[in-house]
């Protein structure tokens, strides 16, 4: 399975600035389950993959410090798109959160079309 990461317009991606910054144990884990999902697709171990809102889904990683979301797109049966991530403090997504996975989902998408 491929997984593509969200680009600002500046070329740097908000979801690999994120993984880098977690500690380092946390950081292997999240980059190991990234690498089971590229060999294993949805049969990866260690994740869960959940429907959050029509097209967007979320990828829910346990790790020490607690849990890591990474919220995505499927663009064909064999790619991800990587939108957003954020740190668990809560049950329930934070709104801003949300709302910052939907509008990458929309830019991504007509991107998609257009291309």
């Amino acid at each position: 399975m491929k997984i593509k990461f969200y680009l600002k317009e500046n070329g740097r991606s908000p979801i690999i600035e994120d993984i880098q910054s977690l500690a380092s144990k946390d950081r292997a884990k999240v980059l190991g389950c990234l690498k089971n999902i590229k060999e294993l697709g949805f049969n990866s171990h260690r994740v869960i993959f959940r429907q959050v809102r029509g097209k967007l889904w979320e990828i829910k990683i346990n790790l020490e410090s607690g849990g890591f979301r990474l919220f995505y797109v499927t663009l064909d049966a064999d790619s991800l798109f990587m939108l957003h991530s954020y740190k668990k403090k809560s049950q329930k997504i934070p709104q801003k959160e949300l709302e910052m996975a939907e509008k990458r989902m929309m830019e991504v998408l007509s991107y998609e079309q257009i291309h």
